[in-house]
């Protein structure tokens, strides 16, 4: 599972063999079932995770509808990082929609690493500037696109997605009714 976690590391912002030995260390193996809440609602985020397996998604809910914001999956990323890094409490919350496996950081191992190594706060860095690269990116789409718009640039960003998440969670990311994204689907040339 490291080894993975290195590659992808290494994409982002490669680090040296220290930092890596440093890095590597911090990551702890860690699974949950199907439908297990990883970090609720109120709760302060103290893990940054790296999916090795399984789906999930993080999402808003109130009383009356629920968001579906983002979906993570092997060899990305997960968390709610607004809560992780400005250490508040979360206004979302991240779910198992499979059961799943990861390798996580705590949040105070990972700011140590990033005052002792330039490295490791470089790749925090361009991390969180990625993430927030695609919130904005999902911002435009939301608010410019059509349905078919929104679910042709999900299929090009993950065309995998289709096969992996349950088409209500697909609806409600792409913001249409559940009825409505069968329609959609059998419309659409894939």
């Amino acid at each position: 599972m490291k080894e993975i976690l290195k590659v992808i590391t290494n994409n982002i912002s490669p680090l040296s063999e220290e930092e890596w030995q440093d890095f590597h260390q911090i990551w702890k193996p860690f699974s949950c079932k199907r439908k297990e809440c990883l970090s609720p609602v109120g709760k302060r985020e103290d893990n940054l995770y790296f999916i090795t397996e399984g789906l999930q998604r993080i999402f808003y809910e109130d009383q009356e509808k629920e968001a579906t914001l983002i979906f993570t999956y092997p060899h990305s990323f997960g968390g709610i990082l607004d809560s992780f890094i400005l250490r508040t409490p979360s206004k979302f919350a991240y779910e198992a929609l499979t059961p799943s496996k990861f390798l996580r950081a705590h949040h105070d191992d990972l700011e140590k690493l990033s005052l002792k190594h330039a490295g490791i706060a470089k790749f925090i860095k361009i991390g969180i500037t990625g993430a927030l690269a695609g919130v904005l990116e999902r911002q435009v789409e939301l608010q410019t696109f059509s349905s078919e718009e929104k679910f042709r640039k999900l299929l090009n960003r993950s065309p995998h997605i289709l096969q992996m998440i349950p088409h209500k969670y697909l609806a409600n990311y792409i913001g249409i009714d559940p009825t409505n994204f069968s329609k959609l689907i059998n419309s659409i040339k894939l």
